[in-house]
Parts: C-alpha cells; structure tokens; sequence
C-alpha cells in the first residue's frame, strides 16, 4: 500500500504543482492507445473496434480495415496516438479561442479586482468549474485556461479513483483472512490482489482522464458558440386591461359592454339628536325617527 501511495501522490504532485503535467497527459494518452490495441486487435472485428475507440476516446481510426487487420500493434498504436495528440491539441485552441473574449474583458474591465477566474468546462456528463489566474490567462491567450483544465481533471479524476481503491483494499483485507483455513498465506494472496486492482485503477484513470479532456468544451446554447440569455418578459399591461373588461362583461349580472355604470351614492346618516331633515325643527328622534322606530 505504501508504494501504490507514493505513486498516487507522485502523480498528484505533478499536477499540483504543474511539474510534468504535458508529458503526464501525453503519456496517458499513450498508454491508453496501447491498451486498447493490445486488448481489441485481432480479437474484435473493425466495426467493434472502431466503436470502442469513439466511446472511449471520440475519434474515428485512423486506419483502414484492411490496415486493421494487416499492421502490426506498435504501428497501429503510433498511428492512433498521433491522431489523438493532432485531435486533442485542436480542442485546446478551440476552448481558447471561444473564452479568450470573455478573459479579456474581464481582465480590461476589472482585472484589478479579481486574481483568478471560474470557467464552467463539460464533457457533456458533468460540469467542471475551472479556476485560473486571469492576468496568466490573458497573457497566455487563454492557453493558461486550457492547463488548468488539465491540472483539475487530473486531481479529480485520481482522487476520486483512489477513494475507491481503499475501500477495495479494505474489501480485499476482510477477505483474505480466510486463506489461513485454506492453507494459503495471506500475505502473498493480497500482495498479489492488491497488485492487480492498483493496475486496474491507473488503467481506469488514464481513461477517464483522457476521455473528459478529448471531450471538455464550453457550455454552450446555440450553434454560434455564444451562451445567450433569455431577454426578460414584459408584462402587456393593456391587453390585461382589455381582457379584465371583457371577463367582466361576459359575466352573470355584470356591466354591459355598451353600458354606463353610474356609481353607488350613500347618503350620510341622521343622528338621533339632530335635526329632523324635513325641517320641522324638532329633533330626529321626535318627528321622523319616532315613525322609523316605530316600524322596526
């Protein structure tokens, strides 16, 4: 276990720090080539083939089927690792050039008041916030942008396969405790278990590492490469107006369309102690009031 951490964290140190980050990515890229060539040729058919390099790398062989068949593997692997490397080094300059414009106006506008920048990349699964130094970034036109990406993706994608392979180591202890009862040393069997699992995950992680890579890109909402937002919706207060009245209208009892509705008028009340209206001088509650309490 101590020797598959130092190789973990050696790998994540050169990310971290930036040591080696180019000749890591290329490396991985390589193996991933190697791998899939060694497991596939000779074993699937073209089409086959030709599927698992698009759902693990989203390129196309370079090669022909009858050249599928017929190259030998370290040909095969060369050919298909220099069309990655062509395909990949596309991606970055594109990722540059659509967010060269919004890190330079941030950086003109107000570079100084902020250090770094978030970017949002995906790989068309998830989104990866990409943090990078906009003054790096605008000298570097945008190629600091496509670094930083490969610094993320790679701590990310190692940390989180690591998590997993102590889990399993912790799995695989819990199990070879009954090799004792078989006669076996349980030493050996998880020396050479942990072994093959360890190899397992660095294949795992030079996959996802160069799949999301070959796939990052902006988010992105229209073909034009512009993430464009939606212009707020104003309220057509006059056709409210107009369709109020017309609800009103339609309504049991309701005013008439052609109609004038004329307003409620409420008279002010008498008080028991003031004067009668009828003018006879006499106090309400005298002279009309007395007929009024007389009828309730």
């Amino acid at each position: 276990m101590n020797s598959q951490r130092e190789v973990i964290y050696t790998k994540r140190r050169h990310a971290l720090y930036g040591e080696r980050i180019q000749v890591d990515v290329a490396n991985m890229m390589y193996d991933v080539c190697e791998s899939l060539v060694n497991q596939l040729q000779g074993q699937v058919e073209f089409e086959e083939f030709k599927f698992n390099m698009l759902r693990q790398l989203s390129i196309e062989p370079p090669v022909t089927q009858k050249e599928y068949n017929s190259l030998a593997a370290p040909d095969l692997i060369d050919r298909i690792y220099k069309t990655l490397r062509e395909t990949y080094q596309r991606k970055q300059a594109m990722i540059a050039k659509q967010a060269l414009p919004v890190i330079r106006d941030v950086f003109e506008k107000q570079g100084k008041v902020y250090e770094n920048i978030v970017v949002p990349l995906t790989d068309g699964t998830r989104v990866y916030h990409i943090l990078t130094n906009l003054e790096k970034a605008y000298n570097s036109n945008a190629d600091e942008l496509t670094r930083s990406f490969e610094k993320s993706i790679i701590l990310i994608t190692i940390d989180e396969a690591w998590k997993e392979h102590l889990r399993e180591l912790d799995d695989l202890r819990q199990s070879v405790r009954t090799a004792t009862y078989e006669q076996k040393d349980p030493l050996l069997i998880y020396k050479f278990e942990s072994f093959e699992l360890f190899r397992t995950m660095i294949g795992k992680i030079n996959r996802d590492i160069c799949s999301i890579l070959l796939r990052g890109q902006l988010p992105i909402r229209d073909a034009s490469g512009v993430q464009r937002a939606q212009a707020p919706r104003r309220t057509d207060y006059s056709q409210m107006e107009a369709n109020k009245k017309e609800f009103q209208s339609d309504q049991p009892g309701g005013p008439k369309k052609d109609e004038h509705v004329q307003p409620v008028r409420v008279e002010k009340k008498v008080g028991r102690n003031d004067p009668c209206p009828c003018g006879s001088g006499k106090k309400y509650k005298h002279c009309h009031g007395a007929q009024v309490a007389e009828r309730t």
